[in-house]
């Protein structure tokens, strides 16, 4: 069931499955909470209690927000944790990824651990090398078709090199779910300002993390001529001992989606080592 949050700016939709401690799932852009609609049931399973949240201006979420960086939408997972009672473990993708470095480096009393999936979370730059990979490219070329366009057609084009190899069984359902929402009047608007949002402020955060982080990453991301290098990279960036990185073969820029069990199995592993430290 659809709950709403009103925080300053506008209206976030969240839902809530099971009982136990607190994990907040927040999606990428251009999508909604739907993208995890295969880890919730295993992780309520596993005794957590649950929130998938609307990224402002996605989803169920209102739509006339003042700004979109990665440094507002941690005010938003931040005043969620709040409103359900934190501390709380931070599961980010993708621009989220940033998000929840940043507020787990803001509020480290409210935030006890971060998985960031495929995360945008440093500052990005383009080598020459990099576009001689052909997926970086053909992913490159359909963002930025739908980021300056405002074309849902190459959004669309995009998610399909960025879930390679076979489909899900729901992927059609899906994909016309997403391209429903894109075409709700002040999605576009959404994406595209998250789109024009720089990950430095994110970048900036990552030395001052002070709670456990797991990074997982596709090997086949697109978003990335090296995923692993990436990966590696925002690991490093963090304070020494804090941060892991694991691989999911085969998956492109959401491993959630296309491997959810292994996802899944990597995210308990990951907070089962850190029972100790509590």
């Amino acid at each position: 069931m659809t709950e709403y949050l009103a925080v300053d700016g506008g209206t976030l939709a969240y839902e809530v499955a099971g009982t136990g401690p607190l994990i907040v799932l927040a999606h990428g852009m251009g999508d909604s909470r739907d993208a995890y609609r295969a880890v919730v049931p295993p992780l309520v399973a596993e005794g957590y209690r649950v929130a998938a949240v609307d990224l402002r201006g996605c989803g169920e979420s209102s739509t006339d927000w003042p700004e979109w960086s990665r440094t507002a939408l941690a005010g938003d997972l931040l005043a969620l944790v709040r409103h359900l009672g934190g501390p709380a473990v931070l599961v980010g993708h993708s621009i989220s990824g940033g998000a929840a470095t940043i507020a787990a480096a803001r509020e480290p009393s409210l935030i006890s651990a971060v998985v960031e999936l495929a995360p945008f979370t440093r500052k990005q730059s383009v080598r020459l090398s990099d576009l001689r990979v052909k997926r970086f490219r053909r992913a490159m070329t359909r963002l930025v078709g739908a980021g300056v366009l405002g074309s849902v057609p190459q959004w669309r084009a995009y998610l399909d090199v960025a879930h390679p190899g076979p489909k899900q069984a729901d992927w059609d359902e899906r994909i016309a779910r997403i391209e429903a929402l894109m075409r709700e009047p002040g999605r576009m608007k959404a994406f595209q300002g998250m789109g024009r949002s720089a990950p430095g402020d994110a970048g900036a955060q990552l030395g001052g993390v002070r709670c456990p982080v797991l990074v997982v990453m596709g090997t086949l991301d697109p978003d990335w001529a090296d995923p692993r290098a990436e990966g590696t990279a925002i690991v490093e960036a963090l304070p020494d001992g804090l941060g892991r990185l694991e691989m999911v073969e085969g998956a492109g820029h959401y491993p959630h989606s296309q491997f959810p069990e292994r996802v899944v199995s990597l995210v308990l592993d990951f907070l089962r080592a850190q029972a100790p430290r509590g």
